[in-house]
């Protein structure tokens, strides 16, 4: 690995104004990296969040810091890391000359990094650890729609070469508007035990409730009765992902935490990082 001591290092992601888990992992993968001194400097910026992508372009001194490199904290391209980010930032494209004299380098979003197979495979793993792997489906959930297109790319590729290792019985890309649903999950597989891993960087409602109703693990309105959680309180301190397995009409269901929250990601962003520095 490339140890870069005078470069910094700056981890963009999109951030929420209404769900303070969404930009947790990154500050926990910022401060992971930090901890590892590889870099002379370790920030984060958010579209949604303090401090913001305008704010980044003051983070680092000139004097101290002559090339920054940006990796973004996204599952996959598209309007954010191609539009939203390098307008924020000022961003001429891979290689950026500031007026300071900085150099700013883009890196690839972390969801293009070939680890990301690995890290679904260990998070399936570590979630069903004793479901057989030969009579477990795993199904990897994106948001889907047009407004997501590139995400749903994204999981389609994930899903794609999971299955050609040969390890489920089936592995399926799966969305929640729009076709295959991750709500048909029960015809959509047959067997006894299945795996579903969101494809987000993080945590929120839509992996604390909108899937789990979606899977039948939850319903509207649960006030907790036999066999399900209380949306209200459990769902929203992650106790949804502990329960596991769920036993739904005579089958397993595991369910995991996003992508996103897993520490192999920190491997990843210093990867980008690394790409970046050798082109």
């Amino acid at each position: 690995m490339t140890r870069m001591r005078d470069p910094a290092l700056l981890i963009v992601a999109h951030g929420s104004t209404v769900n303070p888990d969404s930009s947790a992992p990154t500050l926990a993968h910022a401060a992971e990296i930090r901890r590892r001194k590889i870099f002379g400097e370790v920030e984060c910026a958010f579209w949604k969040e303090e401090p913001s992508l305008r704010d980044a372009l003051l983070l680092f001194d000139p004097e101290s810091i002559r090339e920054v490199y940006v990796v973004p904290n996204f599952i996959s391209e598209g309007y954010f890391t191609q539009i939203v980010v390098p307008r924020e930032l000022e961003l001429d494209g891979q290689i950026t000359k500031r007026s300071n004299g900085q150099i700013w380098k883009y890196c690839e979003p972390v969801g293009n990094h070939p680890l990301m197979t690995e890290l679904l495979l260990k998070r399936a793993r570590e979630v069903a650890s004793d479901a057989a792997p030969a009579e477990t489906s795993l199904l990897i959930v994106a948001h889907g729609t047009d407004l997501n297109e590139n995400s749903a790319v994204a999981a389609k590729r994930e899903a794609e070469k999971i299955r050609a290792l040969g390890k489920y019985a089936a592995v399926l890309n799966v969305y929640m508007e729009e076709a295959p649903l991750v709500s048909d999950w029960r015809n959509l597989t047959d067997t006894p035990h299945v795996v579903v891993v969101p494809f987000f960087i993080s945590d929120g409602l839509h992996s604390y409730e909108d899937i789990p109703k979606l899977l039948g693990m939850v319903a509207d309105g649960d006030g907790g009765g036999p066999g399900s959680t209380p949306a209200a309180t459990a769902l929203a301190h992650g106790e949804i992902f502990r329960q596991n397995p769920y036993s739904i009409e005579g089958r397993s269901l595991f369910y995991a935490p996003s992508i996103g929250t897993d520490p192999g990601l920190v491997d990843i962003i210093i990867q980008q990082a690394n790409a970046a520095a050798q082109q």
